[in-house]
């Protein structure tokens, strides 16, 4: 895969993760003040990561380096954080809902 296939994949995973990251947001305007307090700290990992994704990725598509895997490597580890994350942040709304939240 060269670089620009591979940025424009990464500009449509984090596309996504976006909407992802809009739906906790919702989600989470229906808590507590209690069960915020305990998500909050995530949802500001989940935006710096998305940020940091975006970052490099933008880096990739203007610098176009001959070897880039390291910045790949990075951009990966990113979403394997993300995901992570996501999961952990969902997993906890979903504890501190008294009504299933799909997700």
């Amino acid at each position: 895969m060269d670089v620009k296939d591979y940025c424009k994949s990464m500009e449509t995973e984090m596309t996504v993760w976006k909407a992802k990251l809009y739906d906790v947001m919702r989600k989470v305007d229906g808590l507590g003040s209690a069960e915020k307090e305990g998500i909050l700290a995530n949802v500001e990992d989940l935006h710096m990561l998305l940020e940091e994704m975006t970052d490099r990725v933008e880096k990739l598509k203007t610098e176009c380096p001959s070897d880039w895997s390291p910045m790949k490597n990075e951009i990966e580890g990113g979403s394997v954080d993300m995901r992570s994350k996501y999961e952990e942040t969902m997993e906890y709304i979903g504890k501190a809902s008294p009504v299933s939240i799909p997700g």
